[in-house]
């Protein structure tokens, strides 16, 4: 696995720690900046959002390994590892472009960073694998 996938899947997998942080822990801080929720929203969406979190967490620990076992000599493995989640981050993005386009949350056009941070990282690992 080259050297530009490897940085791409480690980036993807800070991306995604960071988002884990900020819906687990944080949403409460950072409901309006980074999600477009008003206060009176976050009680509505804690739940959700606490595990969306996870499941970003779970995506980052799915690169981490792949990484670890390319690095490991376990090429194999790790490139089928590395390429089954960075596909997975890459369909996340789609539906999150096809949720904005159809006002899911917010005024359409609003998630564009969201999508650029899941779906870039992981679709640099594809092109670069």
């Amino acid at each position: 696995m080259s050297v530009v996938a490897q940085i791409a899947a480690a980036v993807a997998a800070l991306v995604h720690v960071v988002v884990w942080v900020c819906e687990a822990f944080l949403i409460g801080r950072v409901h309006q900046s980074m999600f477009g929720q008003p206060a009176r929203d976050v009680p509505a969406i804690r739940l959700w959002a606490f595990g969306v979190g996870f499941y970003n967490l779970f995506l980052a620990c799915g690169l981490v390994a792949g990484l670890i076992a390319v690095r490991g000599g376990h090429e194999l493995v790790g490139r089928t590892l590395v390429f089954y989640v960075s596909w997975f981050m890459l369909a996340g993005s789609v539906v999150l472009a096809v949720a904005d386009q159809l006002a899911l949350s917010r005024p359409r056009n609003q998630a564009w960073g969201g999508v650029a941070a899941e779906g870039v990282p992981p679709l640099v690992v594809l092109l670069f694998a």
